[in-house]
């Protein structure tokens, strides 16, 4: 049974768990198994995902329920008149505690270089006494609320590659080392990557909508070895 945040007779928000497809993909192909008809078997209703989280990443997702309304939340993303905000968790420290990656990514379709913009600000921080790496005493991390400015293919995972604060869990653009110690100590088989906040105005009643949605228990477990107790991620 998936999580409903939010429902009514235009739009559904859920916690897409990790793991799980938005939608049929030519890249899992033969899967049946997604986020779309698992929804519309649940709530009995047509619905389109808005918008798209890749396979691995969990948390607030926004589907329309009939297709008049789909063109104007649609709309919102592409007029960056929604707000998206993650959390993560990565290797290191950033030495500023809040900023701006503005690095352009290249499509991974098209091959064309495009905008992308992601803020980030560092929510908690922690050095812990085990070496993840073979190189030091000590291992840093830190967990990072980021919010997307632009909506590119994969933009936070590379663009923490690109600032070289690797987000644990990240197979394809992360840190090897650090994946398998966690894997090996802790278990850890998942990107710590979750769709934490989704705000917006309702484009048909103009009522102001604010979605948090708490991450799984993966990523509240590698919150806790970390030493970040007592954090409300249900409130923000």
């Amino acid at each position: 049974m998936l999580e409903v945040l939010f429902e009514d007779e235009e739009l559904v928000v859920i916690n897409k768990p990790a793991g799980l497809l938005v939608h049929k993909t030519a890249i899992a192909y033969g899967e049946e198994e997604n986020a779309l008809i698992q929804l519309r078997d649940q709530i009995g209703s047509w619905v389109a995902p808005v918008h798209r989280l890749d396979r691995v990443t969990s948390g607030c997702l926004l589907f329309a329920k009939n297709e008049q309304v789909l063109p104007s939340l649609k709309s919102l993303f592409m007029d960056r008149a929604i707000e998206k905000r993650y959390l993560c968790i990565v290797r290191g420290i950033p030495a500023q505690k809040k900023g701006l990656i503005d690095h352009p990514l290249t499509s991974e379709r098209s091959g064309k270089l495009q905008e992308a913009q992601s803020r980030y600000r560092v929510l908690r921080e922690s050095e812990q006494a085990f070496d993840s790496t073979g190189r030091y005493p000590t291992s840093r991390y830190s967990l990072l609320e980021v919010e997307l400015l632009t909506g590119r293919t994969h933009q936070i995972r590379r663009h923490m590659a690109h600032i070289r604060h690797y987000i644990l869990g990240d197979r394809k653009h992360g840190d090897n080392k650090q994946n398998s110690f966690f894997e090996i100590h802790f278990g850890l088989q998942n990107l710590l990557l979750h769709s934490w906040k989704l705000g917006f105005i309702h484009p048909l009643t103009q009522a102001p909508l604010q979605l948090t949605c708490a991450p799984p228990p993966h990523f509240q477990t590698i919150v806790e070895k970390l030493g970040w107790t007592g954090a409300d991620f249900k409130r923000g």
